[in-house]
Protein backbone atom coordinates (compact mmCIF):
# COMPACT_ATOMS: atom_id res chain seq x y z
CA UNK A 1 0.00 0.00 0.00
CA UNK A 2 1.64 3.72 -0.70
CA UNK A 3 2.21 5.79 2.12
CA UNK A 4 -0.83 8.51 1.74
CA UNK A 5 1.39 11.12 3.31
CA UNK A 6 4.01 10.91 -0.04
CA UNK A 7 0.86 12.08 -1.84
CA UNK A 8 -0.52 14.95 -0.24
CA UNK A 9 -1.56 18.13 -1.92
CA UNK A 10 1.18 21.29 -1.53
CA UNK A 11 -1.77 22.87 0.80
CA UNK A 12 -2.06 19.92 3.15
CA UNK A 13 1.58 19.36 3.33
CA UNK A 14 2.15 23.33 4.36
CA UNK A 15 -0.29 23.06 7.37
CA UNK A 16 0.99 19.37 8.74
CA UNK A 17 4.33 19.12 7.63
CA UNK A 18 7.10 19.02 10.31
CA UNK A 19 4.02 19.11 12.77
CA UNK A 20 2.19 16.87 15.07
CA UNK A 21 -0.23 17.37 18.02
CA UNK A 22 1.80 17.35 21.32
CA UNK A 23 2.03 13.60 23.03
CA UNK A 24 1.63 14.58 26.43
CA UNK A 25 -1.06 17.26 25.87
CA UNK A 26 -2.62 16.77 22.87
CA UNK A 27 -1.92 20.25 21.70
CA UNK A 28 -2.95 20.87 18.49
CA UNK A 29 -0.99 24.13 17.79
CA UNK A 30 2.70 23.33 17.26
CA UNK A 31 4.23 24.71 20.81
CA UNK A 32 6.40 27.36 21.12
CA UNK A 33 9.61 25.62 23.28
CA UNK A 34 11.16 29.22 24.94
CA UNK A 35 13.82 26.64 27.11
CA UNK A 36 17.77 27.82 25.94
CA UNK A 37 18.74 24.01 27.62
CA UNK A 38 17.15 20.63 27.73
CA UNK A 39 17.63 17.97 30.55
CA UNK A 40 20.18 15.55 28.64
CA UNK A 41 21.45 11.74 29.29
CA UNK A 42 24.44 12.07 31.23
CA UNK A 43 27.24 10.54 28.60
CA UNK A 44 26.07 13.62 26.54
CA UNK A 45 28.61 15.69 24.97
CA UNK A 46 29.57 19.10 25.77
CA UNK A 47 30.63 20.13 22.33
CA UNK A 48 28.84 20.13 19.16
CA UNK A 49 31.67 17.89 17.44
CA UNK A 50 30.35 14.82 19.45
CA UNK A 51 26.62 15.68 18.96
CA UNK A 52 25.12 13.15 15.92
CA UNK A 53 22.34 14.72 14.24
CA UNK A 54 18.93 13.65 15.30
CA UNK A 55 20.06 12.64 18.65
CA UNK A 56 17.87 15.35 20.63
CA UNK A 57 18.43 18.49 22.14
CA UNK A 58 20.55 19.57 24.83
CA UNK A 59 21.00 23.89 23.82
CA UNK A 60 19.32 26.37 21.55
CA UNK A 61 21.92 27.39 19.88
CA UNK A 62 22.38 23.77 18.77
CA UNK A 63 18.78 22.94 18.21
CA UNK A 64 15.14 23.55 19.61
CA UNK A 65 12.00 21.67 18.88
CA UNK A 66 9.63 24.91 17.95
CA UNK A 67 13.23 25.60 15.24
CA UNK A 68 13.03 22.05 13.95
CA UNK A 69 9.35 21.93 13.01
CA UNK A 70 10.26 24.96 10.68
CA UNK A 71 13.61 23.36 9.23
CA UNK A 72 11.11 19.68 8.59
CA UNK A 73 8.03 21.90 6.96
CA UNK A 74 10.57 23.94 4.72
CA UNK A 75 12.24 20.97 3.81
CA UNK A 76 9.35 19.32 2.55
CA UNK A 77 7.52 22.74 0.71
CA UNK A 78 10.79 22.71 -1.26
CA UNK A 79 11.52 18.96 -1.82
CA UNK A 80 14.90 19.25 0.51
CA UNK A 81 16.45 16.35 2.16
CA UNK A 82 17.25 19.04 4.85
CA UNK A 83 17.20 22.46 6.29
CA UNK A 84 18.60 24.97 8.60
CA UNK A 85 17.01 27.76 10.09
CA UNK A 86 18.96 31.15 10.47
CA UNK A 87 18.28 34.49 12.38
CA UNK A 88 17.79 36.22 9.31
CA UNK A 89 18.16 35.51 5.44
CA UNK A 90 21.61 37.27 5.54
CA UNK A 91 23.01 34.82 7.90
CA UNK A 92 22.07 32.09 5.80
CA UNK A 93 23.41 33.78 2.32
CA UNK A 94 26.82 34.37 4.96
CA UNK A 95 26.54 31.10 6.19
CA UNK A 96 26.88 29.43 2.50
CA UNK A 97 29.23 31.53 1.35
CA UNK A 98 32.00 31.40 4.19
CA UNK A 99 31.35 27.28 4.56
CA UNK A 100 31.92 27.02 0.66
CA UNK A 101 34.18 29.42 0.05
CA UNK A 102 38.31 29.67 0.77
CA UNK A 103 41.28 32.08 -0.03
CA UNK A 104 41.83 31.37 -4.07
CA UNK A 105 38.20 30.06 -4.85
CA UNK A 106 35.74 31.96 -7.04
CA UNK A 107 32.64 33.04 -6.78
CA UNK A 108 30.55 34.02 -9.98
CA UNK A 109 27.37 36.20 -8.52
CA UNK A 110 24.77 37.88 -10.19
CA UNK A 111 25.83 40.74 -10.67
CA UNK A 112 22.45 42.17 -9.46
CA UNK A 113 20.88 40.81 -6.23
CA UNK A 114 19.68 41.63 -2.77
CA UNK A 115 21.95 44.06 -1.34
CA UNK A 116 23.05 42.81 1.70
CA UNK A 117 24.25 39.97 -0.56
CA UNK A 118 25.66 41.85 -3.22
CA UNK A 119 27.57 44.08 -0.67
CA UNK A 120 29.16 41.21 1.38
CA UNK A 121 29.92 39.92 -2.32
CA UNK A 122 32.15 43.22 -2.87
CA UNK A 123 33.39 44.05 0.26
CA UNK A 124 34.06 41.18 2.53
CA UNK A 125 34.95 38.25 0.56
CA UNK A 126 37.14 40.02 -1.82
CA UNK A 127 39.66 40.92 1.59
CA UNK A 128 39.22 36.97 2.32
CA UNK A 129 40.88 36.21 -0.44
CA UNK A 130 38.05 35.10 -2.60
CA UNK A 131 37.95 35.87 -6.36
CA UNK A 132 34.58 37.33 -7.08
CA UNK A 133 33.04 38.10 -10.81
CA UNK A 134 29.64 39.22 -11.55
CA UNK A 135 27.54 38.35 -14.16
CA UNK A 136 24.55 38.89 -15.61
CA UNK A 137 22.85 36.08 -15.24
CA UNK A 138 20.13 36.07 -17.84
CA UNK A 139 23.14 35.90 -20.20
CA UNK A 140 24.06 32.08 -20.11
CA UNK A 141 27.45 32.93 -22.55
CA UNK A 142 28.34 35.44 -20.20
CA UNK A 143 28.31 32.98 -16.98
CA UNK A 144 29.71 30.61 -19.01
CA UNK A 145 32.70 32.51 -20.16
CA UNK A 146 33.13 33.56 -16.39
CA UNK A 147 33.38 30.44 -14.89
CA UNK A 148 36.66 29.12 -14.59
CA UNK A 149 39.00 26.10 -12.97
CA UNK A 150 38.74 27.95 -9.53
CA UNK A 151 34.85 28.36 -9.42
CA UNK A 152 33.73 27.09 -6.27
CA UNK A 153 29.95 28.22 -6.38
CA UNK A 154 27.88 29.33 -9.16
CA UNK A 155 25.02 31.89 -6.76
CA UNK A 156 21.75 33.16 -8.56
CA UNK A 157 18.28 34.86 -7.59
CA UNK A 158 15.37 34.63 -9.63
CA UNK A 159 13.60 36.94 -9.83
CA UNK A 160 16.80 39.41 -9.17
CA UNK A 161 16.03 41.76 -6.64
CA UNK A 162 14.94 44.58 -7.35
CA UNK A 163 14.81 44.37 -10.99
CA UNK A 164 12.62 41.25 -11.35
CA UNK A 165 15.52 39.55 -13.97
CA UNK A 166 15.13 35.96 -14.29
CA UNK A 167 17.96 33.37 -14.41
CA UNK A 168 17.22 29.94 -16.51
CA UNK A 169 17.77 27.59 -13.01
CA UNK A 170 18.17 24.39 -15.22
CA UNK A 171 20.22 25.39 -17.72
CA UNK A 172 22.56 27.54 -14.73
CA UNK A 173 22.53 24.44 -13.20
CA UNK A 174 23.54 22.14 -16.11
CA UNK A 175 26.78 24.92 -16.56
CA UNK A 176 27.93 24.97 -13.17
CA UNK A 177 28.27 21.13 -12.70
CA UNK A 178 30.13 21.06 -15.87
CA UNK A 179 32.94 22.90 -14.54
CA UNK A 180 32.70 20.85 -10.84
CA UNK A 181 31.29 24.04 -9.33
CA UNK A 182 28.13 24.48 -6.48
CA UNK A 183 24.70 26.52 -7.60
CA UNK A 184 22.79 28.30 -5.06
CA UNK A 185 19.64 29.82 -5.76
CA UNK A 186 17.91 32.85 -3.32
CA UNK A 187 13.96 32.13 -4.52
CA UNK A 188 12.96 34.65 -1.89
CA UNK A 189 11.16 36.52 -4.73
CA UNK A 190 9.28 33.59 -5.76
CA UNK A 191 8.91 31.15 -2.69
CA UNK A 192 8.09 27.55 -2.68
CA UNK A 193 5.18 27.95 -4.63
CA UNK A 194 6.81 29.52 -7.81
CA UNK A 195 9.69 27.53 -8.32
CA UNK A 196 11.76 24.41 -7.20
CA UNK A 197 15.10 25.20 -7.52
CA UNK A 198 16.17 21.52 -6.35
CA UNK A 199 14.25 20.17 -8.64
CA UNK A 200 15.73 22.00 -11.38
CA UNK A 201 19.31 20.97 -10.36
CA UNK A 202 20.52 23.75 -7.80
CA UNK A 203 22.46 22.19 -4.87
CA UNK A 204 21.03 24.90 -2.56
CA UNK A 205 18.74 26.92 -1.97
CA UNK A 206 18.24 30.04 0.43
CA UNK A 207 15.23 31.96 1.53
CA UNK A 208 14.71 35.29 3.84
CA UNK A 209 11.75 33.31 5.78
CA UNK A 210 11.09 37.43 7.03
CA UNK A 211 9.27 37.59 3.53
CA UNK A 212 6.96 35.53 1.71
CA UNK A 213 7.51 32.21 4.19
CA UNK A 214 6.39 34.59 7.41
CA UNK A 215 3.87 36.68 5.23
CA UNK A 216 3.07 39.04 8.08
CA UNK A 217 6.05 41.21 8.52
CA UNK A 218 6.60 40.15 12.48
CA UNK A 219 9.38 38.04 12.37
CA UNK A 220 13.13 37.82 10.40
CA UNK A 221 14.77 34.85 10.00
CA UNK A 222 16.62 32.76 7.19
CA UNK A 223 16.26 29.36 5.60
CA UNK A 224 19.36 27.30 3.56
CA UNK A 225 17.77 24.14 1.85
CA UNK A 226 20.19 21.32 0.52
CA UNK A 227 21.56 17.86 0.92
CA UNK A 228 21.43 16.10 4.54
CA UNK A 229 25.60 15.70 4.29
CA UNK A 230 26.38 19.42 3.48
CA UNK A 231 23.14 20.82 5.87
CA UNK A 232 24.92 19.13 9.14
CA UNK A 233 28.23 20.11 8.02
CA UNK A 234 26.88 23.67 7.94
CA UNK A 235 25.01 23.63 10.93
CA UNK A 236 28.19 22.94 13.26
CA UNK A 237 30.26 24.92 11.50
CA UNK A 238 28.57 27.68 10.31
CA UNK A 239 24.92 27.85 12.78
CA UNK A 240 26.82 27.17 16.10
CA UNK A 241 29.97 27.97 15.87
CA UNK A 242 28.85 31.44 14.22
CA UNK A 243 25.87 31.46 16.26
CA UNK A 244 23.01 33.47 14.04
CA UNK A 245 20.71 31.57 15.26
CA UNK A 246 16.87 31.67 15.10
CA UNK A 247 14.19 32.55 17.99
CA UNK A 248 11.83 29.91 18.62
CA UNK A 249 9.36 32.88 18.95
CA UNK A 250 10.24 34.23 15.40
CA UNK A 251 10.25 30.04 14.33
CA UNK A 252 6.79 29.77 15.55
CA UNK A 253 5.40 32.87 13.97
CA UNK A 254 6.74 32.20 10.65
CA UNK A 255 5.80 28.42 11.32
CA UNK A 256 2.06 30.50 11.64
CA UNK A 257 2.84 31.99 8.30
CA UNK A 258 3.64 29.29 6.34
CA UNK A 259 0.83 27.20 6.96
CA UNK A 260 -1.10 29.62 4.53
CA UNK A 261 1.71 29.94 2.52
CA UNK A 262 -0.05 28.81 -1.06
CA UNK A 263 -3.19 30.53 -0.41
CA UNK A 264 -1.38 33.43 0.22
CA UNK A 265 0.84 33.41 -2.96
CA UNK A 266 -2.25 33.24 -5.24
CA UNK A 267 -3.88 36.07 -3.61
CA UNK A 268 -0.27 38.03 -4.04
CA UNK A 269 -0.41 36.70 -8.16
CA UNK A 270 -3.72 37.42 -8.69
CA UNK A 271 -3.63 41.07 -6.92
CA UNK A 272 -0.38 41.78 -8.46
CA UNK A 273 -1.47 41.01 -11.80
CA UNK A 274 -4.49 43.47 -11.52
CA UNK A 275 -2.46 46.04 -10.51
CA UNK A 276 0.20 45.68 -13.16
CA UNK A 277 -2.34 45.99 -15.71
CA UNK A 278 -3.77 48.74 -14.30
CA UNK A 279 -0.15 50.19 -14.36
CA UNK A 280 0.93 49.45 -18.00
CA UNK A 281 -2.31 51.67 -18.53
CA UNK A 282 -1.96 54.46 -16.91
CA UNK A 283 -0.25 57.59 -18.83
CA UNK A 284 1.39 58.35 -16.04
CA UNK A 285 3.53 55.35 -16.08
CA UNK A 286 6.35 54.72 -18.23
CA UNK A 287 7.57 51.14 -17.62
CA UNK A 288 5.69 48.09 -15.65
CA UNK A 289 7.76 45.14 -15.05
CA UNK A 290 5.81 42.21 -13.78
CA UNK A 291 7.08 38.40 -14.73
CA UNK A 292 3.28 37.38 -15.12
CA UNK A 293 2.80 39.86 -18.08
CA UNK A 294 3.61 38.66 -21.82
CA UNK A 295 5.68 42.16 -21.77
CA UNK A 296 7.87 41.26 -19.78
CA UNK A 297 11.16 40.25 -21.53
CA UNK A 298 11.36 37.10 -19.92
CA UNK A 299 7.77 35.84 -20.10
CA UNK A 300 8.14 32.97 -21.57
CA UNK A 301 10.98 31.34 -18.78
CA UNK A 302 8.73 32.44 -16.33
CA UNK A 303 6.04 30.49 -17.65
CA UNK A 304 8.33 27.54 -18.02
CA UNK A 305 9.83 27.68 -14.34
CA UNK A 306 7.11 29.26 -12.09
CA UNK A 307 4.16 27.82 -10.75
CA UNK A 308 3.35 31.27 -9.53
CA UNK A 309 4.41 34.83 -10.45
CA UNK A 310 4.12 36.26 -7.06
CA UNK A 311 3.49 39.57 -5.90
CA UNK A 312 6.35 41.55 -6.34
CA UNK A 313 6.31 44.28 -9.10
CA UNK A 314 8.35 47.65 -10.49
CA UNK A 315 7.11 50.75 -11.92
CA UNK A 316 8.57 53.61 -13.59
CA UNK A 317 7.50 57.21 -13.79
CA UNK A 318 9.40 60.69 -15.41
CA UNK A 319 10.80 62.58 -12.27
CA UNK A 320 10.90 59.41 -10.17
CA UNK A 321 12.55 60.66 -7.42
CA UNK A 322 10.40 63.84 -6.83
CA UNK A 323 7.29 61.61 -7.58
CA UNK A 324 8.23 59.48 -4.87
CA UNK A 325 8.42 61.99 -2.13
CA UNK A 326 4.66 62.81 -3.32
CA UNK A 327 3.42 59.42 -3.69
CA UNK A 328 5.02 58.69 0.18
CA UNK A 329 2.87 61.27 1.28
CA UNK A 330 -0.64 60.83 -0.88
CA UNK A 331 -0.70 56.50 -0.45
CA UNK A 332 -3.17 55.28 2.13
CA UNK A 333 -3.24 51.68 1.62
CA UNK A 334 0.28 50.68 0.96
CA UNK A 335 2.93 51.76 3.05
CA UNK A 336 6.12 53.88 1.80
CA UNK A 337 8.47 50.96 3.18
CA UNK A 338 10.96 48.48 2.42
CA UNK A 339 11.15 44.76 2.44
CA UNK A 340 8.52 42.51 0.71
CA UNK A 341 5.79 39.61 0.73
CA UNK A 342 3.83 40.95 4.30
CA UNK A 343 -0.18 40.45 3.84
CA UNK A 344 0.19 44.39 3.56
CA UNK A 345 1.55 46.04 0.46
CA UNK A 346 4.53 48.04 0.22
CA UNK A 347 6.18 50.96 -1.98
CA UNK A 348 9.51 51.81 -2.37
CA UNK A 349 11.24 53.86 -4.61
CA UNK A 350 15.13 52.51 -5.36
CA UNK A 351 17.06 55.61 -7.27
CA UNK A 352 19.17 53.88 -10.34
CA UNK A 353 22.94 56.14 -9.14
CA UNK A 354 22.44 55.28 -5.60
CA UNK A 355 22.14 52.00 -6.30
CA UNK A 356 24.98 51.73 -8.60
CA UNK A 357 27.23 53.93 -6.14
CA UNK A 358 26.24 51.48 -2.50
CA UNK A 359 24.96 47.68 -3.62
CA UNK A 360 25.93 47.15 -7.49
CA UNK A 361 29.96 47.99 -8.80
CA UNK A 362 28.70 47.61 -12.32
CA UNK A 363 30.67 47.98 -15.81
CA UNK A 364 29.22 49.90 -18.49
CA UNK A 365 27.55 46.87 -20.03
CA UNK A 366 26.09 45.42 -16.63
CA UNK A 367 25.13 49.07 -15.75
CA UNK A 368 22.86 49.66 -19.39
CA UNK A 369 21.35 46.06 -18.75
CA UNK A 370 20.24 47.33 -15.29
CA UNK A 371 18.87 50.25 -16.44
CA UNK A 372 16.74 48.61 -19.19
CA UNK A 373 14.79 47.07 -16.44
CA UNK A 374 15.14 50.02 -13.81
CA UNK A 375 15.73 53.62 -15.70
CA UNK A 376 16.84 55.79 -13.62
CA UNK A 377 14.91 54.51 -10.73
CA UNK A 378 11.82 52.61 -10.13
CA UNK A 379 9.55 51.57 -7.45
CA UNK A 380 9.36 48.49 -6.30
CA UNK A 381 6.30 47.78 -4.93
CA UNK A 382 5.53 44.50 -2.91
CA UNK A 383 1.49 43.87 -3.73
CA UNK A 384 -0.48 42.42 -0.16
CA UNK A 385 -3.74 40.45 0.37
CA UNK A 386 -6.21 43.87 0.19
CA UNK A 387 -8.67 44.00 -2.18
CA UNK A 388 -7.07 45.11 -5.69
CA UNK A 389 -9.72 47.61 -6.49
CA UNK A 390 -8.53 49.45 -3.38
CA UNK A 391 -5.12 48.60 -4.18
CA UNK A 392 -5.76 50.43 -7.53
CA UNK A 393 -7.66 53.01 -6.32
CA UNK A 394 -4.71 54.01 -4.07
CA UNK A 395 -2.28 54.31 -6.67
CA UNK A 396 -4.71 55.78 -8.96
CA UNK A 397 -5.13 59.03 -6.36
CA UNK A 398 -1.41 58.76 -5.81
CA UNK A 399 -0.82 59.57 -9.14
CA UNK A 400 -2.71 62.18 -9.48
CA UNK A 401 -0.12 64.35 -7.68
CA UNK A 402 2.85 63.52 -10.37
Amino acid sequence: MKDPKLHRGIKTRAIHAGEAPDPVTGASAPNLVMSTTFVTDPDASFSIEGVEEGSGFIYSRWGNPTVDQLERKLADLEGAESCIAFGSGMAAVSALLLHLLKPGDHLVISDVSYAGTAELAKDTLPGMGIEVTRVNMSDLEAAAAAINEHTKLVYIETPANPIMRLTDVAAMADLAHASGAALAVDSTFGSPMATLPLKLGADYVIHSLTKYLCGHGDAVGGALLGSTPEMAEIRKQMLVHVGGVLSPFSAWLIMRGTATLPIRMAAHEENALAVARFLEDHPKVTQVTYVGLPSHPQHELAKKQMANFSGMLTFQVAEGKAASRVIARRVGVFHYAVSLGHHRSLIFYLGTEDMLASSFPLNAEQEAAYRDYAGDGMFRVSIGLEDPDDLIADLEQALEGV
